[in-house]
């Protein structure tokens, strides 16, 4: 199977099918930020805007890594930037292997540049390419194919161990990362894939020297649960059972988020199963700086385009604010300081951090 098949895959499975977590929450819903009835400010002075690595976004929030390599891919790219640049937040794209290979398909992805010329972009690569032989040359290649301001490096060992084709190859793969932070111009994130960063890995990736660490929990979309699905369609039972048997594995994310703020001083991106404004403010309140999100932008874009998209984007700026509102937080400097109280299995996993 080619890589464009892979892509066209995931994007027909994250559309049709059920790959939400099954057991597994992000554990969001055991934080409860204290509601402030004397707020002691209006409304609509409450500000969203934020910066990350330098740029400023117009509310905390980047549209995650997807797609690229697909005729697809090149529609949902284009709608999704779009509307990142009339939002004012930032966007990435898919992992750009595929457009590395084939510089045919990389308009799938400098698209992204083209229609959003002023938005925060980072590209992807992945790290178990690194390892396999994907060079500083070419990351440097995939950061100019969409002039990108970041280049994120996908950390991804349960998808790539349940994924038919896959590269579960992972000795030497933190000095990889280490020498790539060393040599590109733009700063490197590293994120995991839906399963979660704990704080010990956190605090290895800091010295390594990315510049920022997304925590990407689990509790959303279960990748293991995609790749099950893959395979199941591939006739492949045996890495399917494996797939399905490892639907739930990770940290929460909220967990997550907890363990790496603990350890590390890197600005932290929030993702995994982040649905609402409500719940950015949460992890924004447990040491986030932004979040992310990725499949619900990929359906809004299915379903209707840039349009879409942005009434998605003005509902979370919306709740965001009242939520702020409601806790006293008339900034995100505010918000992070913003009383709150951790109950349920969230309280064990930071009693045990």
């Amino acid at each position: 199977m080619t890589i464009e098949e892979r892509k066209r895959d995931h994007l027909d499975i994250c559309l049709h099918e059920n790959v939400n977590a099954r057991a597994r929450t992000t554990l969001f819903e055991c934080v409860n930020l204290v509601h402030t009835a004397l707020p002691e400010l209006d409304l609509e002075r409450v500000e969203l805007e934020t910066t990350f690595l330098g740029h400023r976004l117009k509310l905390p929030l980047l549209i995650d890594s997807m797609t690229g390599g697909t005729q697809m891919s090149l529609e949902i790219n284009s709608a999704l930037a779009s509307a990142a640049e009339e939002a004012g937040i930032g966007i990435g794209v898919g992992s750009q292997r595929a457009g590395l290979r084939r510089p045919e398909v990389a308009e799938t992805y400098s698209v992204v540049r083209k229609v959003a010329p002023n938005a925060f972009i980072f590209g992807n690569i992945g790290a178990a390419q690194l390892v396999k032989g994907l060079t500083v040359s070419d990351a440097k290649r995939a950061v100019e194919m969409i002039s990108a301001d970041a280049l994120a490096v996908h950390i991804n060992p349960l998808q790539e161990a349940v994924q038919v084709g896959g590269d579960p190859l992972w000795k030497g793969a933190l000095e990889k990362i280490k020498e790539l932070a060393a040599s590109l111009s733009v700063p490197v994130i590293a994120k995991e894939v839906g399963a979660g960063i704990s704080g010990d890995v956190g605090a290895m990736l800091e010295e390594a020297g990315v510049a920022a660490v997304n925590v990407s929990g689990a509790g959303g979309t279960s990748w293991s649960g995609v790749e099950s699905i893959r395979a199941l369609r591939a006739r492949n039972e045996k890495v399917a059972a494996l797939g399905e048997a490892f639907w739930d594995w990770g940290i929460p994310t909220a967990a997550a988020l907890i363990d790496v703020r603990r350890r590390v001083k890197l600005p932290l991106v929030a993702s995994g199963g982040i649905r609402s404004g409500i719940e950015i403010a949460k992890a924004i309140s447990l040491g986030a700086d932004v979040c992310a999100m990725a499949r619900p932008f990929l359906i809004e874009a299915a379903k209707g385009g840039k349009a879409q998209v942005l009434s998605f984007i003005e509902s979370l700026a919306s709740q965001l604010r009242l939520a702020m509102f409601l806790t006293g937080s008339g900034n995100i400097t505010d918000l992070k300081k913003a009383r709150k109280v951790i109950t349920g299995e969230l309280a064990q996993w930071a009693g045990s951090s």
